[in-house]
């Protein structure tokens, strides 16, 4: 271990109360960092999302990255909120912040207090069920407390997917609430080329609440990711079409939780939230 060390944020992202929401990292200075400098530090830190946000190009745009503790991914809600609030709330750069990211650009600008980010929207289309993903996650019935039968009175689960997400709907919040998913059957599943995971899914319980969801990642070492941004890219567009709203409250339900508003904008997708800062420091920089 050598060289000068990574300045580094731990921040909360879609709640404003610390050790709630969805915890990423954020590195800076990491310009000269390999590939698999990157990945040792994101197994380090061990959160579902490590961000490496690279110095701003002429233009004032800065390349953005996210390691799971055992991949890259293309695209990132929380860790992009989290960066943008590192950069505007703790280095105190001007908005809007620009990224250039492996999903294109991103654009992260303030709002009322909150950040809304502006990410490419990823709209699903109805496809046959995995062979046995409902099985992996333990889907219950319409009451939320035991498994489907052929004389559940609840309209079975559907499938959708986007080329980055897929989406289960089932019939209520208290199913989804109720999901005691089999991670390791659940890792097994095939899911279509290029998704990262699985959100279940249905309309929220309380009126000021769109829709709920709880979304699945083995297959990225991430069981359960508490409040996940890239799954309402897809989320976004699937309700504003069953809803017909553009604008809407929507609710993770999570042991942590997370809250957002997110806007259908046609090909793009506006999420908007908080976060916090819950710790920083300077980190080890690896040879």
């Amino acid at each position: 271990m050598t060289g000068r060390g990574i300045p580094y944020y731990t921040v909360d992202a879609f709640t404003d109360t610390p050790f709630g929401g969805n915890p990423a990292a954020v590195c800076l200075e990491i310009d000269d960092l390999s590939d698999s400098a990157m990945a040792r530090i994101a197994a380090e830190m061990n959160l579902s999302e490590t961000a490496f946000v690279y110095a701003a190009d002429g233009g004032g745009e800065r390349r953005l990255r996210w390691f799971t503790p055992v991949a890259e991914v293309p695209l990132c809600g929380h860790a992009t909120l989290a960066s943008a609030h590192v950069l505007l709330r703790e280095a105190g750069l001007p908005q809007p912040v620009r990224f250039q990211s492996l999903s294109g650009p991103l654009v992260v600008s303030e709002e009322d207090g909150r950040l809304r980010m502006d990410f490419p929207a990823n709209p699903p289309s109805e496809a046959l069920m995995p062979a046995g993903l409902a099985e992996a996650l333990g889907i219950g019935g319409g009451d939320g407390t035991g498994p489907r039968t052929a004389s559940s009175a609840a309209p079975p689960a559907t499938f959708t997917t986007s080329g980055k997400v897929a989406l289960v709907v089932v019939g209520t919040e208290a199913e989804v609430l109720s999901i005691r998913p089999d991670f390791g059957a659940l890792g097994r599943v095939r899911l279509p080329g290029g998704v990262m995971g699985v959100a279940v899914t249905a309309p929220g319980a309380e009126p000021h609440v769109d829709f709920v969801s709880r979304f699945f990642a083995p297959w990225l070492g991430v069981d359960e990711d508490p409040v996940t941004g890239v799954a309402h890219t897809t989320l976004t567009p699937y309700w504003s079409a069953v809803l017909g709203k553009a604008e809407m409250a929507a609710r993770q339900r999570s042991a942590r939780g997370g809250e957002l508003t997110v806007r259908a904008r046609g090909d793009r997708v506006e999420l908007v939230g908080q976060a916090v800062t819950v710790a920083a420091g300077n980190m080890v920089r690896p040879g």
